[in-house]
């Protein structure tokens, strides 16, 4: 499904600073995004992030580690 450039560069970028620096399991992540953009952004958060979320692992912009529970960090260049 395609997403206007502006909803995914919203999110994107929600995220990238979300995982500055540390590690966040799915549910954190996602809570962090419907913080930040709570009032900012129209549409379905979790949906969007989702999209996103899974786009940026796929460019290995982020990754999940191998713990339990699964984070998600910045992939280190």
């Amino acid at each position: 499904k395609n997403i206007s450039n502006q909803k995914y560069e919203t999110i994107k970028k929600a995220i990238l600073s979300a995982l500055r620096n540390k590690e966040l399991t799915h549910t954190e992540l996602f809570n962090q995004l419907n913080k930040s953009l709570k009032s900012k952004f129209s549409g379905n958060i979790s949906w969007y992030g989702e999209t996103v979320k899974l786009d940026l692992e796929a460019r290995k912009i982020i990754e999940r580690t191998s713990s339990k529970p699964q984070k998600y960090r910045l992939k280190r260049t």
